[in-house]
């Protein structure tokens, strides 16, 4: 597994593609479009695998 963190290709409120990182803090990224700051964080892990 790799340390890297891909970077969003979307913003969640918008769907513009315009984002650049933020100095907000780790994982925020800035939307140009619509001009709001939003935070990737990853929580974690199912504890069981879930059945499709």
């Amino acid at each position: 597994m790799s340390d890297a963190r891909s970077a969003p290709l979307y913003c969640p409120y918008c769907g513009e593609e315009d984002l650049r990182p933020s100095e907000a803090g780790h994982g925020a990224w800035e939307c140009h479009a619509c001009t709001r700051v939003f935070t990737v964080r990853f929580t974690g892990l199912l504890a069981r695998a879930v059945e499709r």
